[in-house]
């Protein structure tokens, strides 16, 4: 068999491949052969078919078909494996069927072109002595007062108050009802249009500002138990209900009842009531260090982050579609276990019109994952880095004490997993160790790593209010 190549776009191979005059009518013949013996014709029995009623009622042009995808199938693939090419993915068929059709002739030689997905090449035009800046995430003691107050105020007790008006800092248990208010030159005799969701009973709320739409609370503050107010607020713009985004509304508000919070003294038997440690300094010390590593771990990965996205800037690399695909494929399903793992119903989520969306919308993320791993490969490649079986069993080890509970663990798939963190880790220190990070203040660079730091802190672990678990709540507090 002749294969001729050349090199395509996108990490493709194009084959040019002559198939002989011999298996062309080898294989037509053979087509023919099986047709005859499966063929049903009226008058016929399986097998005694002559040939010409064979080619006349199934047609030269359907057997040409038969033998043709036959013909393919085997030319591609003894044409990878003659000339040794790495192929990914599925070869893919250059030439029209329908001219293939029109120029087979059984008996005579027959081209095919073809093209296969490889492995791309990876030019590294640099990749040591790197600048970049990253921001520098230092700890902040007031992180440790924070957590200790918290705990504190969970422990707190409530407790009736009685001589006093309401101020900031108590919890208020009040009926409330919104309504829209009177736009400039309204009638003053009309009535007031409710605000759909915005009412309650019975409805505990704690009097701090940042908890309700600006006016809701300062118009509480002062109140006595037992008396009924009209408070003005205002709804911010842009709000989460749109509808409502910067119009003014009245709330009839009744103060029922009054009560504060008894807050535990920070001490010794505090610090054993809120976690394992026997004195406070204690306590205190484990927070510092927590933090501390908190922190040193984000400047680190801000660090690597920007080395990572500098080297990008210094590959060059013709990705094939194939490796992108795979990739948009490993990152939807690992969106899709997240979200099971949330009790979401995937299937919901991923709906055959929204599939096609999703897969688009991640192609930017895959092409720089790829990339990356591409680039890291080929530095830990070129500089011989490598990770030793004794490191990989003993991270393995480490792992399995960790999780011990967890059943049906693929140790190979987890050797694996863990072999390429490793190596990826050892290649991104070496990185480290010939390039220069500048750090810098937090919030220095641009705005939209800003952004993105802020998305990344939203999906952490943010404390949620009482307001935020009330249904009745959702349309009066800040979002």
């Amino acid at each position: 068999m002749k294969v001729t190549q050349e090199k395509l776009p996108a990490s493709q191979i194009g084959l040019e491949i002559e198939i002989t005059p011999e298996i062309t009518k080898q294989t037509y013949e053979q087509v023919i052969k099986n047709l005859a013996s499966t063929a049903n014709i009226p008058g016929f029995r399986k097998g005694k078919v002559p040939r010409p009623i064979l080619l006349q009622r199934l047609g030269t042009t359907r057997i040409k078909a038969a033998a043709l995808e036959e013909l393919i199938q085997d030319g591609i693939e003894k044409a990878v494996k003659q000339e040794a090419i790495p192929a990914i993915g599925q070869p893919q068929l250059r030439s029209s069927f329908e001219d293939l059709i029109n120029n087979y002739e059984p008996g005579k030689p027959l081209t095919i072109l073809a093209a296969v997905d490889v492995e791309p090449e990876v030019n590294l035009l640099q990749y040591t002595d790197l600048q970049a800046k990253a921001e520098e995430v230092k700890f902040d003691p007031e992180q440790v007062e924070n957590t200790l107050d918290k705990e504190r105020q969970e422990l707190g007790t409530l407790i009736p108050v009685e001589g006093r008006a309401a101020q900031i800092g108590d919890i208020a248990v009040v009926d409330f009802k919104g309504s829209f208010a009177k736009a400039e030159g309204e009638d003053e005799t009309a009535e007031l249009e409710p605000i759909p969701g915005a009412e309650a009973t019975d409805f505990q709320v704690e009097l701090q500002e940042d908890k309700f739409i600006p006016g809701f609370i300062s118009g509480i503050v002062g109140m006595n138990p037992e008396e009924t107010r009209e408070i003005a607020a205002q709804f911010p713009d842009p709000y989460a209900n749109e509808d409502l985004a910067g119009k003014a509304a009245t709330f009839t508000v009744t103060l029922k009842e009054l009560k504060e919070k008894e807050l535990p003294e920070i001490n010794d038997d505090f610090a054993q009531e809120i976690s394992d440690f026997e004195t406070l300094e204690e306590l205190r010390t484990s927070l510092v260090e927590r933090y501390q590593k908190e922190a040193d771990d984000k400047t680190k990965t801000n660090k690597q982050e920007a080395l990572l996205t500098e080297l990008l800037k210094h590959v060059e690399v013709d990705l094939p579609a194939t490796l992108i695909e795979q990739e948009v494929d490993a990152m939807l399903t690992q969106t899709a276990m997240r979200l099971s793992q949330q009790g979401l119903d995937v299937r919901k989520l991923f709906t055959q019109d929204i599939i096609p969306q999703l897969r688009e919308r991640s192609r930017t993320e895959a092409i720089e994952r790829i990339k990356r791993s591409l680039s890291l490969r080929e530095v830990g490649k070129r500089e011989s880095i490598e990770v030793t079986p004794e490191e990989i069993a003993a991270r393995v080890t480490e792992l399995l004490e960790q999780y011990p509970d967890e059943q049906d663990v693929d140790e190979d798939k987890l050797r694996s997993i863990v072999e390429n963190e490793l190596l990826n880790e050892k290649i991104i220190d070496w990185l480290l160790e010939h390039s220069s990070v500048e750090l810098v203040p937090e919030g220095s660079l641009s705005p939209a790593e800003e952004t993105e730091d802020a998305e990344s802190d939203a999906d952490g672990d943010a404390p949620q209010t009482e307001e935020e678990n009330s249904e009745t709540s959702t349309e009066v507090t800040e979002g």
